[in-house]
Order: C-alpha cells, then structure tokens, then sequence
C-alpha cells in the first residue's frame, strides 16, 4: 500500500518509520522513564517471548480469546441474521445491540465478575461481551442488503429455512460478515486483556501486574508491542480474507 504527498508516491511503512524514529527519540530524553527507547523495547521483546512465563501466559490468554470469539461469532452471526430477516426481532433487539456497543463495556465486567466468579468463564464472557455486539450489527446490515429475488428464488425452489441461511444468507452476506467478525477479534483483544486485569489476575494479566508494580517499563511496553503486533496482523489477515470475499456482494 502506498501514500501520494505533494506528489510523491510513499509506501505506507513510511509514516510508520516516522514515528519508530520519533519514539526513539523521545525514549533518549527525560521521558524515558516512562516511554523507553524504541531500539531497547524491541530488545525486551526478543527476550521475554521464549520465557517459559510467557508462553504460559500466551496459552492461557490464547485459550480464553479463541473460546470467547467462537462463542460471540457462534451467537452473534445467527442473531444478526435473525434481526436481519425479522422486523419484530429486529425492533426488540436492535436497540438493545446499540446500546451495548456504545456503552463503556469495561463497567459491565465487575457485574459478570459477581454472577460467574473470579476464574476464565469469567474472562471468556467478557470476551464475549466486547467482540459480539458489532458482529450482530454487520451481519445484520448484510442479510438486509441481500436482494429479495434471491429469497423468492429460494422460496420457488422449494428451499427449507436452513437451505436458505447455509446457501443464500449466509454466502451473500458474508462479506459484511467476515467484517463484523474481523472487528469483533480486535475488540477482543482489548476484551480479554481487560478481563484478566480486572477478573483474577491470570495469562498475561499476571505479566502486566508484575511488571507494571516493579516499574519495569521496558517489559511493560515490550508486552504491549507484542499485543499490539498481533492485533495488527490479526486485521490484516482478515482483511486480505475479506476482501477475497467481496465478489460475493457484487453477485447479490
């Protein structure tokens, strides 16, 4: 991907190399303290991710981020669908959805936290509850997109319900889908991070404490490159998937 200023055509990198350049900067001053050189955060990176404290930390996280997604992907995709092809379902729960997706969801946790206990099912829905709601709204906004004559041709051929959403819903509105899904991970990310802070200090949570008690700054941060690297691939390759898919909403 490349960028045009005053003419000249940049790749994308370059802003970003911009503010790696910046960071080290700023990292040499008094700031330092808090926000340490760029070149010595990536040194930290390199040694904490063999550690077996961090693996564990990567697998107890891992394992609570992928259940809380398929949970919200497997709750939300069918609920969206359903709101999508039913105007009753869609008025008594459309704002509902709104509001959980505009509400400061971090509030919410202490309230599961109270319901379920201080353990992963715990953090598994506080997943759940960061990453569903904006896979409900796409798609929700793809089944309505989906033109009729393709549900009356289903209709003419005989088609059951399930037919219909395994060959018709589900396909044509999978692009927006496959969006819904794709913001939803990277909310998650943000979910699950908040749930092991919050609920019991667990997976990478514990690594965030300790670090954060003992000012250890440069791991601090080399955790958070870390999540933020993998949220940022994590994107790029649903959005590649994405828009591998896209042919779909031109054919409806």
């Amino acid at each position: 991907m490349t960028m045009v200023i005053s003419g000249i055509r940049l790749p994308m990198a370059a802003a970003l190399l911009v503010w790696m350049v910046l960071w080290e900067i700023v990292g040499h001053t008094d700031a330092g303290f808090i926000l340490p050189p760029l070149s010595r955060i990536v040194w930290r990176v390199i040694e904490i991710v063999p550690t077996p404290s961090f693996l564990d930390a990567l697998m107890i996280t891992g394992r609570s981020f992928l259940l809380g997604n398929a949970i919200a992907i497997g709750v939300g995709v069918p609920l969206g669908m359903i709101m999508g092809r039913s105007i009753i379902a869609d008025r008594l729960l459309l704002p509902w959805v709104n509001l959980f997706l505009s509400a400061p969801l971090s509030a919410l946790v202490p309230v599961i936290m109270v319901l379920f206990g201080l353990g992963e099912t715990t953090i598994v829905l506080t997943v759940v509850l960061f990453s569903v709601w904006i896979i409900v709204l796409n798609t929700r906004a793809g089944v309505r997109g989906i033109s009729l004559s393709l549900v009356e041709m289903a209709r003419s051929f005989g088609a059951s319900r399930w037919q219909a959403f395994s060959r018709i819903y589900l396909w044509a509105a999978l692009p927006e889908i496959l969006a819904g899904i794709r913001l939803g991970m990277i909310r998650a990310v943000k979910g699950v991070v908040i749930g092991q802070l919050l609920v019991s200090v667990v997976g990478f949570g514990t690594l965030f404490e300790i670090y954060q008690s003992h000012f250890l700054m440069e791991h601090f941060w080399a955790l958070l490159l870390v999540l933020f690297a993998f949220a940022f691939s994590l994107n790029e390759g649903l959005a590649r998937l994405e828009r591998r898919f896209s042919y779909y909403a031109a054919s409806r």
